[in-house]
């Protein structure tokens, strides 16, 4: 049997739906295996417009090379991306800036699929065999969603969920066009094996790729 490595990262993902029919998927990350800190810390934006064309906005073109790796892109775009996180709480909103695509996110209050993932030890819901256990309820409560799967490049990959907070509201905008208010990520995404939430949502996550050592 073959080597695999195990990369792990630790972050927020922020799914929304826009009355025009663009969803977008937000990927905060704190720690990375791109670095230490702060070095390792970097966000990107997968975009699927209503005509089904996938695109990546990536800061780098390592980040672009590696998540267009594990996800399929119909077009990787390396943009300058930036991002204003204040505390996660009740009224906080996140503003992004990433090449054509201009959001900002109004986080609400954790729901209570939030509450009930906090009660989990935080060892034990970021560990994949947690994420294995807990797929085939995912599957059956939340449309889309999967904590579990095959990724590109004979790679596999676990989310584990230690929060969710909804987001209330959304300005979004494509090339200077208002993408229009807030609505569910219908249909769900199709970058990988699983989509975010349907309902608008700010996740806090730790994703683990598991990959055939080179």
């Amino acid at each position: 049997m073959s080597a695999r490595r195990r990369e792990r990262f630790e972050g927020a993902i922020a799914g929304v739906g826009t009355a025009e029919g663009t969803r977008v998927v937000l990927g905060h990350w704190r720690r990375s295996p791109f670095g230490e800190g702060a070095a390792g810390a970097f966000t990107d934006a997968m975009v699927e417009r209503a005509d089904g064309h996938r695109v990546l906005l990536a800061p780098t073109d390592e980040v672009g090379e590696y998540v267009s790796g594990v996800y399929r892109f119909d077009e990787v775009r390396v943009v300058d991306v930036r991002l204003r996180t204040p505390p996660v709480r009740p009224g906080a909103v996140w503003e992004v800036e990433a090449g054509p695509l201009r959001l900002r996110l109004a986080v609400g209050r954790r729901t209570p699929l939030g509450a009930l993932l906090r009660l989990v030890p935080g060892p034990v819901a970021s560990a994949p065999a947690w994420a294995t256990a807990v797929d085939p309820v995912a599957r059956r409560v939340l449309r889309g969603v999967s904590t579990r799967g095959s990724a590109g490049g004979g790679r596999r990959e676990w989310y584990g969920a230690r929060d969710v907070r909804a987001l209330v509201g959304a300005t979004t905008s494509w090339d200077g066009r208002d993408l229009g208010p807030l609505v569910p990520v219908e249909p769900p995404v199709r970058f990988g094996f699983g989509s975010t939430p349907p309902a608008p949502s700010l996740v806090r996550v730790v994703s683990t790729v598991e990959a055939p050592d080179a």
